[in-house]
């Protein structure tokens, strides 16, 4: 057995070396993040870290699902399921491409071409445990956070195959079996269906299906919106890094994001023409107006809005070419208008404390409708009408989500005896 060199005490000596305490094996001093390819999700992973001080010492592994051609229409599966389906017919059918007919469409599935090789690791869940066990005496337990539907094998196997050497977080509500993690972090319009509303939307011989199905329990935290990478210090950071740009702008800055439609929040044209009306009614009372795009905004819903603005000297529009704006626009804007259906940008947004005009909210349907009543209740949130004298300004207590998920992982932690360490 190798030697151990107990610490010298400090001021206080407890009479019980750190090493008992959890001090040398109970130090996190690294994160495993394991995403699923959509920065709505990873970010969210990410931020986490971030929050808990260990950005610089994470390792992000994926679980990618097959794509292109029929793969797309098998979403819906598991994961694992999907992967094995997908194997099957390029088996079956060999190297070669082939087609398949779906409404008169002609789609490619999965090819050579198409498949590609990613940068980053495939999450694969017996070697992060391996990993987990083999260096915990070294390094310590492994902080794992994860975040979307498909990464939920992937940590749940983890904490199966090392429970005494990991913590693991899952981000967005797992439906079922919230034992097999350390800790759920969900916002609270996950738990919308338990609600008595909805409850009266759902047949009777539904509801049995409708996750959740319970109440959270001690290891799920409830937050109001998404968390995300846009605390203070990073705004800090990128308003420096943008100043050139956004600096020398008129003021009110009015940065305007639009995202795209959803099953529970659907628009189209419609919405795109109103939000083209009303921008034009407060242009006068902007200095400028920056509009970016997600990659989930539809070509008819961008094209209103670039015709409508492309030649208005205040107006600024992102095509996506260079550096994304977005967290400059959150450091430097007086003011944000944002379509209903972006959790992530809504929360973002809303963390900064400056005004934030929602559009589209009569849209959103479901635990959605809830999520965006939730912030016209805290008042972080108004309706865009078009009649708002932008120059206005107006407060209230930022969304501070990812911090306070942070401290809950902390305690967590310090009653399992183990620490985040970040030196």
């Amino acid at each position: 057995m190798r030697p151990i060199r107990l610490p010298e005490p400090p001021g206080g000596f407890s009479g019980v070396p750190e090493i008992f305490e959890g001090g040398l094996y109970g130090a996190i001093r690294r994160a495993v993040v394991i995403g699923n390819g959509f920065a709505g999700a990873e970010n969210q992973s990410i931020g986490l870290v971030r929050a808990l001080g260990l950005s610089g010492r994470q390792s992000l592994y994926r679980v990618t699902r097959p794509r292109g051609g029929i793969n797309e229409w098998l979403h819906w599966l598991p994961v694992s399921l999907h992967k094995k389906l997908e194997y099957l017919m390029w088996r079956i059918c060999g190297e070669r491409r082939f087609e398949v007919i779906v409404k008169g469409q002609k789609v490619m599935p999965r090819s050579v071409e198409t498949s590609g090789l990613s940068d980053v690791l495939e999450a694969d869940a017996n070697h992060i445990a391996k990993m987990a066990r083999e260096t915990f005496e070294k390094d310590g337990p492994l902080l794992v956070v994860a975040s979307g539907r498909d990464t939920i094998s992937i940590t749940s196997s983890i904490k199966r195959l090392a429970p005494d050497n990991v913590f693991v977080v899952q981000i967005q509500h797992p439906r079922s079996h919230l034992n097999r993690f350390d800790m759920v972090i969900t916002p609270c319009h996950d738990y919308y269906p338990l609600t008595p509303h909805a409850q009266k939307q759902i047949p009777r011989f539904l509801r049995r299906w409708i996750t959740p199905r319970e109440p959270p329990g001690k290891n799920v935290i409830l937050t109001v919106g998404a968390l995300h990478q846009a605390d203070s210090a990073a705004l800090r950071n990128v308003a420096s890094a943008w100043h050139d740009e956004l600096a020398p702008l008129p003021k009110p800055l009015l940065v305007v994001n639009v995202g795209g439609p959803t099953r529970n929040c659907p628009y189209g044209k419609d919405l795109a023409k109103n939000l083209a009306g009303m921008l034009q009614n407060v242009l006068w009372s902007c200095g400028n107006v920056r509009i970016s795009f997600s990659r989930r905004t539809p070509e008819k819903v961008s094209k209103i809005l670039v015709r409508e603005f492309s030649t208005n000297p205040k107006v600024f529009i992102w095509d996506g070419e260079g550096p994304n704006p977005h967290m400059g626009h959150l450091a430097w804007a007086d003011a944000f208008v944002i379509t209903a259906d972006s959790v992530s940008m809504l929360s973002e947004a809303c963390s900064t404390g400056k005004p934030v005009y929602v559009i589209g909210a009569e849209l959103c349907t479901w635990k959605f409708a809830d999520f965006q009543k939730s912030l016209r209740e805290r008042g972080v949130v108004r309706l865009f009408t078009g009649k708002e004298d932008i120059s206005e300004s107006w407060s209230y207590p930022p969304l501070n989500d990812t911090t306070e998920a942070a401290n809950h992982v902390n305690l967590a932690l310090a009653e399992r005896g183990w620490s985040i360490r970040t030196y």
